[in-house]
């Protein structure tokens, strides 16, 4: 198999909540992620994948939380995960015609998602108390019903 497409993704976080949008099928929930362009950081792609399928804006935390593999159209992609706390929500995004947004508490986002691999980045980074990022680490932290 060829080299893997390297991807970033945000959770934008904000008020206890993250962000998510529907795929461009609608079919399932998903955080903001795509291919890095030549020229770009992940950090500068996840800022980009943010504003076109959410509509917002922030700063992305500079600690990567987490990496996930998953594999689209017979090739392997990796996405690095990063944080960003949302200062802006627009009304109106690049993709708000083929997507829908909606915030989520930690807790019901891990209901949502259905790649394996960025479940576990989410349980991760929450704690008991249903904060986000890299500094809030609870390796106790567990969802057996989720």
């Amino acid at each position: 198999m060829p080299n893997p497409v390297p991807q970033a993704a945000a959770i934008p976080y904000r008020d206890g909540r993250i962000c998510m949008v529907t795929s461009r099928n609608r079919a399932r929930w998903v955080i903001p992620k795509g291919r890095i362009d030549r020229g770009h950081t992940p950090i500068q792609a996840a800022e980009m994948e943010a504003w076109e399928e959410a509509g917002l804006v922030g700063t992305v935390q500079p600690e990567q939380i987490g990496t996930y593999r998953y594999e689209k159209l017979n090739r392997e992609h990796i996405v690095s995960v990063f944080v960003m706390d949302v200062t802006l929500v627009h009304p109106t995004w690049p993709e708000c015609k083929a997507r829908a947004r909606e915030w989520f508490t930690i807790l019901e986002a891990l209901k949502r998602i259905d790649e394996p691999g960025l479940r576990a980045i989410l349980r991760a980074v929450a704690d008991p108390g249903e904060r986000l990022g890299p500094q809030q680490l609870s390796p106790q932290f567990t969802l057996e019903d989720v």
